[in-house]
């Protein structure tokens, strides 16, 4: 093989190998997912709490550090002023367990009385999540479901 021949051998396999790195790199800082997100709302009934439940499935390569749950009215000061972050940062916290390889299972669920589904707005929520990743990466879905209060 001649020398020009291996330097540009040579060559082709730094830069390949150079966009492998960089493609092993950029894959391990990827945002969380979210999937199959669902929200449900049951109204309290006579002396019976009522319930409100968020599940979702987040993947992220590192794991799932936490997962901050905001249920909002639609109609509230959000809708014209898009939640950050840092609105989320006093949300509170699901539970979430390891479901498959990179996938984590998480759950929010919180009782509602009486006296606070007569003082919430009738109409349609939304649910704001912010995914944290153990490598710190986030993701805000500031719709990732939607549910009714009737």
């Amino acid at each position: 093989m001649s020398r020009g021949i291996a330097l540009a051998v040579a060559a082709g396999v730094v830069v390949l190998g150079g966009a492998g790195a960089f493609a092993i790199a950029y894959a391990g800082e990827q945002a969380p997912a979210l999937a199959h997100s669902t929200a449900r709302y049951i109204a309290p009934d006579g002396d019976r709490d009522g319930s409100f439940t968020f599940t979702t499935d987040v993947t992220a390569s590192s794991g799932v550090k936490s997962l901050k749950v905001l249920a909002w009215p639609a109609d509230s000061a959000f809708a014209q002023q898009e939640l950050t972050a840092k609105d989320m940062a006093a949300a509170e916290s699901a539970t979430c367990e390891p479901a498959r390889e990179d996938t984590t299972r998480c759950v929010y669920t919180i009782a509602v009385s009486g006296a606070e589904a007569e003082s919430s707005p009738r109409g349609p929520w939304h649910v704001a999540v912010l995914a944290t990743a153990e490598d710190g990466t986030t993701t805000l879905a500031t719709k990732a479901a939607r549910f009714t209060v009737r």
